[in-house]
């Protein structure tokens, strides 16, 4: 049902001129989707309500409600085609006065922690760029076939939706700014291990994989969960910041379609906050995330952090080991050339996670794991409060090349799962002891002892000296096969 659906707006889309990208395709999606599951989720509350003998407040005033605008139906349940909209009528009405209502939820709502608030935050990052009325009337019929009001609906509404910002990465830009590998990121929250009652947080949130991976997580692993517990399981776990908009939304959305009414989510520059201002109650237990790499940052932006560096994934390291409570527990994903570069920033940064926390496991992914970008990755799992004293390894070879057509998937990951719980040999793992290692460079490099002898590349004035010195030796040749023919 939800894949034909998508199937048929996205061939809409392709004819419409306002939209010209995945991206494009999946923010347009994004706000009628959310409109239709925000209509079931009052119907939801109302009839619940009902059920109490007490009476349902609609969050919606009665013009801007799904039924009233988007799809109004007669007696037989069918839609009214003299009350609904179509061609300019409705792309002006969703323009001067849908967009302008929803956004002003941001004023209006009690407080930043409710779905009104979210509500206006959505509609003040996204807008609508369906430019033709009669297109905006076709995806709107379609989205009202959906049904989301049962947990398998919505379970399959979520997983459709996180294919859709998968294929996001097919718009030519790197996907990895909004998708990081689901295998990869149920794998992150089985190492990490989290537990009901514990703060999670991810201040680079992207498209919210990792709070949804864990929200399923946590419904599996606590199945009998209380009242109290639900309910904190819905208000009080799951923080997170993001810089980009269109991220912000998609995490936002993500995370509501996979049940989280009012994610704790803040638009904002995470790197524009001084580490030092942050305190004790501003602690989490849990960091599991994808910080950008690669990014130049600015250097009012460096002064915010003890080690300066223009790597945007070094500044976020040292944001979230600052931001973990002590006891705290990490997975975090970053360039594999975090472990071995020789500049400064580098060296007292692996000092510092090594000194203030247990990195206790180094997952070393292989070529292909994100999609769409040549960064080779590794993952940090460490626990904040205690030195480290031993890193253990284990080096990812699912034994073919990866890429659209052969993603990473679940078994490639069981192994290192199984072996990581005992921290035991293999020929693709192995411990290192911190007193072995370099002091002067605390270098961390990947360099499996189980595998093929390491090849050492000689220095490219080696490779010159020698190419001189069989010039020096042919020149020689040459002039001894002249005097001979002479």
């Amino acid at each position: 049902m939800f894949e034909q659906a998508f199937k048929n707006i996205d061939d809409i889309l392709w004819k419409e001129a306002g939209c010209t990208t995945e991206l494009d395709y999946t923010e347009q999606t994004s706000w009628l989707l959310f409109l239709k599951y925000l209509d079931g989720l009052e119907q939801d509350r109302a009839d619940e309500a009902a059920l109490e003998g007490k009476t349902y407040t609609h969050i919606l005033d009665k013009p801007f409600r799904w039924e009233t605008w988007a799809a109004p139906k007669g007696k037989d349940g069918k839609l009214d085609h003299n009350k609904a909209m179509t061609g300019d009528d409705l792309r002006d009405f969703v323009n001067l006065k849908l967009f302008p209502y929803l956004h002003g939820f941001t004023q209006r709502a009690t407080g930043a922690n409710t779905i009104e608030y979210k509500i206006g935050q959505i509609f003040a990052e996204i807008k609508n760029k369906i430019q033709s009325g009669y297109n905006l009337r076709e995806i709107i019929d379609h989205i009202d076939e959906l049904r989301f009001r049962s947990q398998n609906e919505k379970y399959e509404l979520s997983h459709l939706y996180e294919a859709k910002i998968k294929n996001m990465g097919n718009a030519g830009r790197n996907g990895g700014e909004y998708y990081t590998a689901r295998p990869l990121v149920r794998a992150i929250v089985q190492v990490v291990q989290p537990k009901l009652g514990e703060s999670i947080y991810d201040g680079a949130l992207g498209s919210a994989g990792f709070h949804c991976e864990t929200f399923d997580y946590l419904k599996k692993t606590y199945p009998n969960r209380t009242l109290a517990q639900d309910r904190f399981l819905q208000t009080r776990t799951f923080y997170g910041k993001e810089k980009k908009s269109l991220a912000f939304v998609i995490g936002t959305m993500n995370m509501i379609l996979h049940g989280i009414d009012a994610p704790n989510i803040i638009h904002t520059n995470t790197l524009t906050e001084n580490i030092a201002d942050i305190q004790e109650k501003d602690r989490y237990d849990i960091v599991e995330t994808n910080p950008p790499f690669g990014g130049k940052e600015r250097k009012e932006v460096q002064q915010n952090f003890p080690i300066r560096t223009g790597e945007t994934a070094y500044l976020f390291l040292q944001h979230y080991i600052k931001i973990l409570k002590a006891g705290g527990r990490a997975g975090i994903v970053i360039k594999n050339t975090f472990l071995s570069n020789t500049d400064n920033a580098s060296i007292s940064l692996r000092k510092h996670l090594l000194e203030s926390c247990n990195l206790h496991t180094v997952l070393d992914c292989p070529s292909g794991t994100f999609q769409g970008s040549g960064v080779k990755t590794v993952v940090l799992f460490f626990e904040k409060g205690a030195p480290t004293r031993k890193v253990w390894y284990y080096q990812l070879d699912p034994g073919r090349n990866m890429g659209k057509t052969n993603p990473l998937n679940d078994d490639d990951l069981a192994e290192f799962i199984e072996l990581q719980k005992t921290f035991a040999d293999s020929p693709k793992s192995w411990a290192v002891d911190v007193k072995g290692i370099d002091q002067a460079t605390f270098d961390l490099s990947v360099k499996n002892p189980n595998g093929a002898e390491e090849i050492k590349h000689r220095s490219p004035k080696a490779i010159m000296d020698e190419i001189a010195a069989l010039d020096r030796e042919s020149a020689g040749v040459l002039k001894k096969i002249r005097g001979l023919l002479v």
